[in-house]
């Protein structure tokens, strides 16, 4: 018998006539390392929280251990043998402590104090927040509070660990921290791991991928197996590596390619001489224009009194041009969202200045309502801004605060749902009801709705599948070209990054690390790699050929580049 097994299971949720899950068989042996993938409404969540006893089935069974999900009298037992991750962490965080929030579980589940003791400290060391143990969750970053999250759980020693988009907001470095760990629980204590992921180059480390589909299982195979259909999973809005795509449109070579050292193996057959590049990917950079917005020696202190004193910025200076995009990147709990609350005025600096087109934003503090229609923000969570009875009033609500009149209110409505990609059903409905993708739309929306001249977008699209992000970062794009606008982009996709940013922001330790193009930037690996970041996996591929004697150039970022570059040499 399986560990997990699925018969026929359906799933609707209350007064809804679609299934969420549609008749899914599906089993998980003990020890079993899968990734689950999907667009955003194909069913995953659904799927973990039914697994874990947090829902139960609308027709169907499932067994975890030999445990019906559905049976009230074994949920206690199901759950401390099955413990889930959230996308969210505020969502799972219980204490004030870290080391007490990790303590949480085991206290509960009735062990002696020094196994509690043992397993907090070996939990904290698993995720690197050893140094945080008594430090207060709720001054932790997102990227920090998912790390708690995640320590919590493994505390518990579950038999199975289903992490539900657990890395969406963590940086590069985190997410493969995250992974490894995933993989030694797998491997070392033979835990049954289900992970449920946007993020292609986790879902590769797997032993099996499963890929939902409007609830219904589309794909169930090896890593290598599924990759290979590169079309399929484009049409059910999903992505590939880049360098399986890089290989998918030349053509001719083997199917699969997931990793970047087996793709230079591919190419250097295929490459009869070195790559000439003629041109270069990079945007054409003009002097930069006036600033929309300065930071002039700005300090942020947490807890300035207290012993949980954290000086979130040092003294940081910098400018963003009018009309261009900035990359704003950094390790998790580097500031980069403190530096966006200070934009608007959500936040004052303990000691600085925040200048909008040459003036002090807190200069005129009973004016901050208007600043706060001149520059947008769209939090981490879209969740803690939407607050209305439906979508359509939800974004009506900035504009109406601005005393438009009634039809100019309705055409910014209209706009920012065509920005954002949202239907007129989805108008109709409460913010509630959406998935978290959709809510992330609807919180864009809003803040588009008021035609801010600067938008500061705090992972825009985290939690999205990759359809999804195609779609916000075009209406992001057009709403930028049609105002002029300027758009500072927080994000720990550096593929995001390279391809949408003028230029680049990197924090590290709450301090300016490097400032530039996206070629000055990312021309740094070395640094970036010390700053807990990354680079494209195309760029990484381009390195090694570089390495190789098979190019000259490493300012490759995207795969269209990446593909004319070969395609000239192999004389496509």
């Amino acid at each position: 018998m399986s560990f997990i097994d699925i018969k026929n299971l359906s799933f609707f949720y209350d007064e809804s006539d679609l299934a969420v899950l549609d008749n899914v068989s599906l089993s998980f042996e003990q020890g079993s390392y899968t990734a689950i993938l999907g667009h955003n409404g194909s069913g995953k969540s659904t799927l973990a929280k039914l697994i874990c006893g947090i829902l139960q089935p609308t027709a169907g069974k499932i067994t975890v251990a030999g445990l019906d999900t559905a049976d009230e009298d074994t949920l206690w037992k199901l759950r401390s043998r099955c413990g889930m991750i959230f996308q969210n962490p505020d969502n799972q965080l219980v204490a004030g402590v870290v080391e007490e929030d990790v303590a949480f579980a085991p206290e509960n589940l009735g062990y002696r104090r020094d196994e509690i003791r043992r397993r907090v400290d070996e939990a904290l060391e698993t995720v690197s927040m050893t140094e945080y143990a008594s430090h207060a969750t709720s001054k932790l970053s997102g990227g920090q509070k998912q790390r708690i999250a995640i320590a919590g759980v493994l505390a518990m020693r579950p038999d199975c660990i289903i992490f539900d988009e657990a890395t969406a907001m963590l940086d590069p470095t985190g997410r493969r921290e995250i992974v490894a760990a995933m993989k030694k629980l797998n491997r070392e204590k033979n835990i049954t791991v289900i992970t449920i992921t946007h993020y292609m180059a986790e879902a590769i480390e797997a032993d099996r991928v499963v890929v939902l589909d409007h609830g219904k299982v589309l794909m169930d195979g090896t890593p290598r197996e599924i990759f290979s259909h590169v079309d399929a999973l484009k049409d059910a809005s999903l992505s590939v590596p880049q360098v399986t795509e890089l290989l998918h449109q030349l053509g001719g070579f083997p199917k699969g390619v997931l990793h970047t050292m087996e793709a230079a193996d591919e190419l250097q057959k295929a490459l009869p001489r070195a790559i000439l590049p003629k041109e270069s990917e990079q945007k054409v950079q003009s002097a930069p224009a006036e600033p929309a917005l300065e930071i002039k020696n700005v300090s942020v202190v947490y807890g300035e009194d207290t012993p949980f004193r954290k000086e979130a910025l040092k003294n940081i200076s910098v400018s963003f041009p009018k009309g261009e995009v900035i990359g704003i990147i950094g390790h998790t709990g580097s500031g980069k969202s403190t530096l966006a609350s200070l934009l608007n005025g959500l936040r004052a600096p303990t000691a600085g200045e925040i200048l909008l087109d040459g003036e002090n934003i807190w200069a005129k503090p009973k004016e901050m309502k208007q600043i706060r229609s001149r520059v947008g923000l769209v939090f981490q969570y879209p969740e803690y801004q939407l607050f209305e009875e439906t979508v359509q009033a939800d974004i009506a609500f900035g504009p109406k605060n601005m005393k438009l009149s009634e039809e100019e209110i309705s055409r910014r409505v209209q706009d920012a749902a065509h920005f954002c990609g949202l239907s007129v059903r989805e108008l109709r409905k409460s913010p509630f009801e959406l998935s978290g993708g959709q809510k992330r739309r609807a919180a864009i929306a809003g803040v588009v709705a008021m035609e801010p001249e600067v938008l500061v977008l705090d992972e825009p699209a985290a939690g999205l599948d990759p359809k999804g992000r195609e779609e916000i970062f075009g209406g992001l794009m057009e709403y930028k070209e049609r105002l002029h606008a300027t758009l500072l982009l927080i994000s720990h996709s550096m593929e995001e990054v390279a391809r949408y940013a003028d230029r680049i922001l990197v924090l590290k330790n709450g301090e300016v690390y490097l400032y530039g193009t996206v070629e000055e930037v990312f021309g740094q690996a070395e640094k970036l790699f010390d700053a807990g970041l990354d680079l494209p996996q195309i760029t990484k591929l381009f390195i090694e050929l570089k390495k190789r004697a098979l190019c000259t150039a490493t300012d490759v970022y995207t795969v269209g580049y990446a593909k004319k570059q070969i395609e000239r040499v192999l004389g496509c």
